[in-house]
């Protein structure tokens, strides 16, 4: 994997152990000339961070701070090796589950980028928590990556979905708070 844009493009990023999907560089690439705007000087959360690649393109493209939540301790050394391409100290991580996370979580973001594993089930309750709680800032976006065979719903609580990309069998949703 590589870095596609800003700062950091073109350094190669390791992929850690265990189970894990990156992101395409291709689905990157679109998905954040997509939400460039927002990005700049913003903050991005990194749900489900596997190698923190998403992190690393955020904080690369423009985004002032990345926290990246990832509960697989074995992808500790790789991720933290990763991140060591950036020079500024704006990617923070915890090694925890997203949900466990979000009940803990004091901070609010612009971006919030969600790619769990396929066979998770629980995209509604992640969608709810953003809706309902105050971890989405005003305005800010949520970015849902699933299987196209578990579709979700176009609006739920403050958030609407705004724009629907495919990738073979993947979905991205952009919801707006």
């Amino acid at each position: 994997m590589r870095v596609t844009g800003g700062k950091y493009k073109g350094y190669n990023i390791k992929c850690p152990p265990g189970e894990i999907r990156p992101t395409m560089d291709m689905v990157r690439e679109s998905l954040f000339s997509i939400i460039d705007s927002e990005l700049q000087g913003g903050t991005f959360l990194d749900l489900f961070g596997g190698s923190g690649i998403m992190s690393i393109e955020a904080v690369s493209r423009g985004a002032a701070k990345a926290v990246l939540i990832e509960k697989d301790k074995l992808k500790i050394p790789v991720i933290l090796e990763n991140l060591s391409i950036c020079s500024e100290k704006s990617i923070f991580c915890h090694f925890i589950s997203a949900e466990l996370y979000l009940k803990r979580a004091k901070d609010s973001f612009d971006i919030i980028y969600c790619d769990p594993p396929f066979n998770y089930n629980h995209h509604i309750d992640l969608l709810k928590t953003f809706a309902e709680g105050k971890i989405l800032n005003p305005g800010g976006l949520v970015l849902m990556h699933h299987p196209k065979e578990k579709p979700l719903p176009e609006i739920l609580g403050k958030l609407k979905k705004i724009d629907t990309k495919k990738y073979g069998r993947s979905i991205l949703d952009f919801y707006q708070g």
